[in-house]
């Protein structure tokens, strides 16, 4: 394999648009950090607006929104680099949680990251520095039975 060939790794059955979806990597890590529930369990990453499902054991506050959305803001203004690596599933396995994984997973997985704020893997598409994502909001929440939904779009 020649050095500047990306080794194979699975297909990726959609297309996101790239600022939304490095909004979205910035939003659930943040989220699985501060609140230690992991990442989203269901996900929608569309143009226009996009929304992310946690398991929580309470509603975020107005406060903890605003804050929310600040630290992404403050990310984007920053420029930050976004970056991939290949690793063997065995390396992986060391740093990352695989459990959403498809059991047929290739050899080698991709890693997204964006500056020390997020490290996840990923087969989609992204932007190459967080100021290409616009200004990011948070346009609704809903919390029922233990769900949290965060609403956002780009401006």
């Amino acid at each position: 394999m020649e050095e500047d060939t990306p080794p194979k790794i699975n297909e990726h059955n959609k297309q996101e648009h790239p600022p939304m979806h490095t909004a979205e990597h910035l939003l659930n890590g943040e989220i699985a950090r501060r609140y230690k529930c992991g990442r989203a369990f269901s996900s929608h990453i569309e143009r226009k607006k996009s929304k992310l499902d946690y398991h929580l054991p309470k509603a975020l506050t107005e406060e903890e929104i605003k804050s929310l959305e600040e630290y992404i803001n403050g990310i984007i203004k920053e420029d930050v680099e976004v970056s991939e690596e290949f690793l063997s599933r065995e390396e992986a396995i060391q740093r990352l949680d695989m459990s959403r994984l498809p059991e047929n997973v290739s050899e080698t997985v991709r890693v997204i990251k964006i500056g020390n704020y997020d490290e996840c893997l990923c087969a989609g598409t992204h932007v190459k520095k967080t100021s290409e994502i616009g200004s990011f909001r948070i346009t609704s929440t809903r919390y029922q039975e233990g769900v949290q939904r965060i609403v956002f779009k780009l401006e």
